[in-house]
Parts: structure tokens; sequence; C-alpha cells
């Protein structure tokens, strides 16, 4: 529970970030989130040093000139990016929301087991999802999409703790009470 109620997106990351074995640890325990059909249509893609900067020198061609310095360096905002590729199964009676759903909850899963180990984490998309040099640089398929990256690393010592997220959401939850059919005439 104090996980999941202290966990922040970290914007400032440092080193270190979890190596490719804790990674894969971590991974082990997110990937027992829901997943009907236990297709796992997901896969990672890890990031890290020159590989960050040439990722970032990808997305940047496709930006204007004055912005392709900035756009270069949003890639090193953390030591450790990971691209979260969904691979859905096409034709699968498990259809492609739910499939996406698995990926989404296995994602959160991470991030909350990243949290629970000392890491920090944001959850980031825009520019890089939607680029289609990026998807070629990291060798999608025609069948995956690029749904987000997490910058994983350590969180900058000057934030301040994460207090518990406070609220009642209770006005966010019925309960349905169901009413006789009418007999049929």
């Amino acid at each position: 529970m104090t996980a999941v109620l202290t966990r922040r997106s970290k914007y400032i990351l440092h080193e270190p970030a979890p190596c490719d074995a804790e990674f894969a640890y971590l991974l082990n325990g997110a990937a027992a989130a829901p997943d009907h059909g236990n297709l796992r249509p997901w896969r990672w893609i890890l990031l890290r040093g020159t590989d960050r900067e040439a990722l970032g020198a990808c997305l940047a061609t496709e930006a204007p000139p004055e912005q392709q310095e900035r756009i270069a360096q949003k890639a090193l905002r953390a030591p450790l990016m990971a691209g979260l590729v969904f691979c859905p199964t096409p034709g699968h009676r498990i259809p492609e929301w739910e499939q996406m759903a698995a990926a989404s909850s296995m994602a959160y899963g991470l991030m909350l087991l990243l949290h629970s180990r000392g890491y920090g984490s944001i959850w980031r998309t825009g520019r890089l999802c939607e680029s289609r040099a990026a998807h070629d640089l990291l060798g999608l398929a025609p069948t995956e999409q690029l749904l987000g990256s997490l910058d994983i690393g350590t969180p900058d010592a000057s934030e301040t703790p994460a207090r518990r997220r406070p609220g009642n959401v209770s006005d966010r939850v019925s309960t349905f009470a169901s009413r006789p059919v009418p007999a049929a005439a």
C-alpha cells in the first residue's frame, strides 16, 4: 500500500539505474499482472549511454531546426530509458483492447516495483511514440506500436519525499441494484 500511495513521477533522475539483470528480475514480478490468455503482448527495449544519444538524434531529425537540440537532449534525461513496445496478437480470441490493458497493467506494476526498490521513474509518450524514424531505428515490426518509455534512475536527493495521495474516491463507486424484469405480455 505504501508503494501505491507514495509513488510519483520523478523528473530528475541520476545513476544508478537498475542493471539489466535487476530490470529482468523486477519485470518477472510485473509480468504477474492480469493477462487474459497469457499472451504477454509486450516487450521492452532498454537504452543506456550512447544508445540514448542515437535515439535523441533520430528524434531530432524530425523536429524543426530550432527545436532539434532540445529534442535530442530529452533522450538523456535519465540513465535508463526503457521503451515499451505493444506486440498484439491480431485475430486472437483475446481482443486487442484487452491485450493493451495487459501491457498497461504490467507497466504500472513495474513502476511500483521500481519505486519500492528506491528507483524513480516517469512515463513518457509524445514524439517518441509517433516517430516513424524511431520505430525503424528500434526495429519494431509493422504490427508493433511504441506505447512510450519509462525514464528510470535514482531520484534527486533534493526532492522532498512523496506524501501519500489524499482523497476520497467513494464518489467513483456505485452499487448495482437489479430491478424485476416485467413479464412478457
